[in-house]
């Protein structure tokens, strides 16, 4: 039995694991699926603070007080900063890491350092006060209308220090063995970052948000990272 903890990217909470994580507990996996500060159903504990520090401490949190050991540890999009600093602070805890479509930086990098000058732009624009709005269901690859009329009023504001708050690694994170799941066609350069870490490398034909368009495809490569 492995144990996964699957950690959603921005604008979204735990909830958008779900069709993945039961597939997984079907298989006989345990799985954890946070929703970080401030998104989801913890919206209400946003504020001017939430950083991804605040984020990375979270996750952390369900490691050490869920008592984990050799966790599969997935990060989706934004969340790859997450998890990458999460296993760098406590890599005895982590077996694995598995990057879904997801961003990374080096140490004293932030989101928005690595984000193509385009996204920045995009993203500048979204920006609200201490906030990002919540993008389009498209703009994270959700295209049939069902699924984007369920995911849009699901989806909460974005602290904007999430993006700005500098990663701070040991280099600790590097040790681990990691796979990227990248989502093709790609809109973003997850792949080209995949390749400058040196990560394992599989493609999945599907849009960004690969939980809610392709849930039993990426379990499948999920449990084949084992």
């Amino acid at each position: 039995m492995a144990t996964f903890v699957l950690v959603h990217g921005a604008w979204h909470g735990g909830w958008c694991w779900r069709r993945v994580a039961d597939r997984l507990r079907a298989a006989g996996h345990r799985v954890f699926t946070p929703t970080l500060t401030g998104l989801g159903e913890r919206a209400h504990l946003r504020s001017a603070g939430t950083g991804l520090s605040t984020h990375v401490a979270d996750v952390c949190g369900v490691l050490r007080y869920e008592e984990l050991r050799d966790v599969v540890l997935v990060g989706h999009s934004y969340a790859g900063f997450v998890v990458r600093e999460a296993a760098d602070r406590m890599p005895e805890r982590v077996g694995r890491l598995v990057m879904v479509d997801a961003w990374a930086g080096r140490d004293g990098e932030s989101f928005y350092d690595r984000a193509p000058e385009r996204f920045r732009q995009w993203l500048d624009a979204a920006t609200e006060g201490e906030v990002l709005r919540v993008p389009n269901p498209a703009a994270v690859g959700v295209t049939d209308p069902a699924t984007a009329a369920w995911l849009e009023p699901l989806l909460t504001p974005q602290p904007r220090r999430t993006f700005s708050e500098p990663t701070r690694l040991t280099g600790a994170v590097e040790e681990i063995p990691c796979r990227a799941v990248l989502c093709v066609p790609a809109r973003l350069p997850f792949a080209a970052t995949a390749t400058e870490f040196g990560w394992e490398q599989v493609e999945l034909a599907t849009g960004h948000d690969a939980m809610l368009t392709a849930p039993e495809e990426l379990a499948r490569l999920l449990l084949e990272s084992l």
